[in-house]
């Protein structure tokens, strides 16, 4: 198969993909240690996003890395039911066909869930496999999978039986359109425009009122007391009292507790327990009634008067604002920004509510999950992570895990008539543990467990617990604790710290050594992207671009808010006017790598894409020259260098290879994707390709031959270097190589990864040479395109100062100077005055002269004022530098000693330049 002109990935990327796959190369195969990463399952519901694909490209690049080790690697797959998004979805496919989730009731609907999950339900695994995402797939689980259900059953029977799992009344986020509680990371809180109103509550003895500010006047009709700050002087007097509440019969407490912020609005705050998280603390602690005004869709029940019953909560507020205006009560209306809560789905005004759910008790199990990240036997990457996740830990609440949904595992709880509750495996395991006989009608309970329960125990239940059988089969011994956690920091709560503290608990180890907490990917302005923001990039339509009007079409349907299309339109069509090209995965995939810095969010500029893409195709050239310049030949083990150019890449190939390792150890793939190009591009495909062309075109057969195996030696390490960042070109230009090196591998996944210590041949010497040969060739092109000297033109070099090595050097690299910058002569002048006039250069203590006709003379002076000012411009830095106590006393010795030695270089330079001008005048 030979190798396409130009580098087009639609040619090749699903091609190897279906390749790797299907010969199984994915599975655990190596002989060395467990390396294990578990993929944060996305909803079963999804499809692929830019969160999804920098997290799953530095998972496979961390798995493809180890598989090059030799580790046995496993990427444990897998998708989570998605409670919520999953009904919704369904939900809206039935209306379509004119059904709905109550009239098929809960069987007939769950019926239908499984039907979507098994047409749709693969939609994101498809889309990861597009990204080159090399996990193994026969693995894969479904949260809903029986061998996860199995777990979850399992771990809820046990820590019930425990006492930590418990069934209680408590304030949860309710959203009354699902009609379910909801976790904390399903609300957004955004900033809103509202009102502060303020309100009289008269005492009870009429001898004064109290002024109340409240943005939510509605909850008044559930206030259970007003309270003060204990040390306000203003009121102590007060504290004892009672206030009669308007609108209502009811006489309640005015209480004192340092919650209170004495400088905002009155200094006296109405406490409403049932419906706001902060008073339901103050309840609990005052011991305060709790009073829930509201219904399931947040109507106005029968605890409130009368003539509110049966409102909205917003017509509800209506109507109570009208009535303290009535009654002279409303003080003051002003505006007010405030947070409100809201649904994440259905962009609901979010209600604390007051209900019987089932909670787990988290003091305990908190406190040992500290305790194993600050004993360092889990690490975070970066490290500060650990403040947030000791802040979550130290002020924990018991965790809400039951949700009112009919998609997910049931909670395995029964009620008889009287409501007694029996829990176990299944009904039969619960009436055997309560000696119930069949005469004991039970049902069980609707609820199901939100999604974070089963996600907490993701680490061992994919590992085949609770049962020996099937923990054996999938090695839960040699895969758990996996290696490292790849995660977005808003779940170190939610997720993170919960499968550390169940993992504990249930199998005794830490679910994973590290966790590399990464940023939000955000547009090239930093902003969130988000669909209402008409700034979400698809990463399948930056891997096969996208027309314009596509585009401009996927951005502006489904929105929340139609009257954003216009804005919307006109912002792609001015970003985007040509549509967005096809850049294919691996440059998708290095673009993520080179972003990935410790601890920021992640600016993405297409601009950035643009040049890896460049980057790949800079690679396919290279391998044509290669090929072409090997053709018919064939090698074997390590080159054994004949020229100097082969050893300094043969050491230049060593260093980065010992940079990957120590960034991949390190999680800075940033640094990892700069060590990678810089070697590629400079050092192989523009230096070392170009300081071979003497050679393979000299006399010198063995020179020819031994520099046409360094080529396909340093392209075959350098691509398996790549491989774990760009994986499909890498190996299509490999398998091209391969044969050519004697190597029987199927693909390039399987070789060794690059070690400094296997890499033979490099020199210092040849390094400090060829880096002289370097600064040579540079200048002289420097000045030959500074004067528009033409390429086919010849010119003299004359050469003036230096010292005995750059006489010595200027003979031995004599050939490749001509050649690489079409010398006519190269000569030693004893004094570079008594020289023609001529464009200088200045390299090291060498001067550079090239003899110029009188036409390019102006030419020459302009060039060399501009010389000058870039030098002066260089050391002004070093003297900036040097003048800073700061860097003078902080920075490593030899750094400071190199920066003394650039001033003196620097100053040798301009010097040199200068007498060149005055030459010239």
């Amino acid at each position: 198969m030979s190798l396409e002109s130009s580098y087009d990935p639609k040619q090749f990327e699903a091609r190897l993909y279906e390749q790797w796959e299907s010969s199984g190369v994915f599975k655990p195969r190596g002989e060395g240690p467990a390396y294990t990463i578990l993929l944060p399952p996305p909803n079963v519901t999804g499809t692929l996003h830019m969160g999804h694909a920098f997290q799953h490209t530095l998972q496979d690049a961390l798995i493809r890395y180890h598989r090059m080790l030799g580790c046995d690697t496993l990427w444990q797959m897998g998708t989570d039911h998605a409670g919520i998004a999953t009904e919704m979805v369904v939900a809206r496919n039935l209306g379509q066909e004119g059904l709905t989730r109550d009239g098929l009731g809960r069987d007939g609907f769950i019926e239908k869930v499984w039907e979507w999950k098994q047409h749709s339900g693969g939609t994101i695994e498809r889309q990861m496999r597009r990204l080159g995402a090399s996990g193994d797939w026969s693995r894969s689980m479904f949260t809903m999978d029986p061998i996860a259900s199995n777990a979850v059953v399992e771990a809820f029977v046990r820590m019930h039986e425990q006492g930590l799992i418990y069934r209680g009344q408590r304030l949860v986020n309710w959203d009354p359109v699902l009609k379910t509680a909801i976790s904390d990371l399903e609300v957004v809180n955004e900033e809103e425009n509202g009102f502060l109103w303020s309100i009289s509550y008269p005492l009870s003895d009429g001898s004064a009122t109290l002024v109340v500010a409240t943005t939510r006047p509605e909850t008044m009709l559930g206030d259970t007391a007003v309270m003060v700050h204990p040390d306000d002087e203003r009121y102590a007097h007060l504290i004892g009292k009672t206030v009669k509440l308007p609108l209502s019969e009811r006489e309640i407490p005015v209480i004192a507790d340092a919650y209170v912020d004495r400088e905002f609005g009155t200094g006296v705050v109405k406490v409403t327990p049932a419906h706001d998280f902060n008073d339901y603390a103050v309840g609990q602690r005052h011991n305060l009634p709790l009073i829930n005004i509201f219904t399931l869709d947040a109507k106005v029940n029968g605890n409130a008067p009368a003539k509110y019953v049966g409102l909205d909560r917003f017509d509800a507020r209506k109507a109570v604002l009208a009535d303290l205006e009535a009654l002279g009560l409303l003080v003051e209306t002003k505006d007010h920004k405030l947070q409100v809560p809201r649904g994440d789905r259905t962009n609901q005004v979010i209600e604390p509510y007051l209900t019987d759910q089932w909670f787990v008790k988290m003091d305990g199990l908190a406190a040992r999950g500290l305790e194993i990240v600050e004993k360092g036997e889990v690490r975070f990457v970066p490290g500060n992570w650990i403040n947030t996740y000791r802040h979550w830990m130290e002020n924990i609440q018991d965790w809400c895990i039951s949700r009112q949904l009919w998609w997910g595992h049931r909670i395995p709880a029964w009620y008889d008539d009287a409501g007694a509750i029996y829990v176990g495996r299944d009904e039969a395991d619960a009436r055997a543990r309560a000696g119930l006989g069949a005469d004991v009608a039970l049902r069980q309970d609707n609820d199901v467990l939100e999604t974070w329960f089963s996600s907490g125990l993701w680490p061992f239940s994919t590992q085949g617990w609770p049962d020996e059988a099937a923990m054996g089969a999938r090695g839960f011994e040699r895969y758990l604790p996996t290696s490292v956690l790849v995660t977005g920091f808003d779940i170190i709560f939610f997720w993170v710290a919960r499968m550390i503290m169940l993992t504990d608990h249930f199998v005794g180890v830490v679910p994973f050594k590290d966790v590399y907490m990464h940023g939000l990917v955000r547009d090239k302005d930093g902003q969130k992207m988000s669909k209402s923001k008409g700034n979400v990039l698809d990463p399948l339509d930056l891997i096969d671009g996208i027309p314009l009007e596509d585009l401009v079409a996927k951005r502006v349907s489904g929105l929340m808010q139609p009257k954003m299309a216009e804005k919307i339109e006109k912002a792609t069509r001015r970003e985007f006017p040509e549509g967005i090209p096809a850049f294919g995965a691996d440059a998708l995939r290095f673009t993520i790598a080179a972003l990935a810095t410790h601890g920021r969010d992640i600016k993405f500029d297409l601009g950035r894409a643009e040049g890896y893409k460049n980057f790949c195709n800079k690679l396919w050239n290279a391998t044509r020259f290669v090929l072409m310049n090997t053709e018919g030949a064939s090698f074997s083990g390590a080159p054994q260098p004949r020229t100097d150019a082969e050893r300094w890449i043969l050491a230049q190939l060593a260093k980065t290879a010992d940079e990957a390792q120590a960034h991949f150890a390190a999680y800075r793939f940033d640094l990892l994707a700069q060590s990678l190009y810089e070697f590629a591009w400079n050092a192989y495909c523009d230096w070392f390709v170009e300081l071979s062309k003497p050679a393979l075109q000299g006399e010198d057969r063995a020179a020819a031959d031994s520099t046409r195996h360094t080529l396909l030696y340093v392209l075959e390490r350098l691509l398996s270097l790549l491989h774990p960042l760009i994986p499909f070109v890498t190996d299509e230009l490999w398998q091209q190589i391969a044969p050519k090196l004697g190597l029987d591998e199927a693909t390039v996944m399987l070789r060794p990864y690059p070690r400094a210590a296997d890499i033979a041949g490099g020199d210092a010497q040849a390094e400090a040479d060829v880096e002289w040969l370097k600064a040579m060739v540079s200048a002289l092109r420097k000045v030959r395109s500074e004067l528009n000297v033409k390429p086919s033109d010849a010119v003299s070099l004359l050469l003036a100062k230096g010292d005995a090595s750059d006489r010595e050097r200027s003979a031995r690299f004599a050939s490749q100077l001509r050649f690489l910058n079409k010398l006519d002569r190269i000569e030693f002048v004893e004094d570079a005055a008594s020289a023609p006039p001529a464009a200088a250069a200045v390299v090291g203590e060498l001067t550079l002269l090239v003899p110029l006709p009188a036409e390019k003379l102006d030419a020459e002076r302009v060039r060399l004022d501009k010389e000058s000012k870039r030098v002066a411009g260089e050391i002004d830095k070093c003297k900036a530098k040097l003048a800073s106590d700061t860097f003078v006393q902080n920075a490593p010795p030899a750094v400071v000693e190199q920066e003394r030695k650039r001033l003196v270089d620097w100053t040798a330079m301009l010097e040199e330049l200068a007498a060149q001008r005055r030459k010239l005048d």
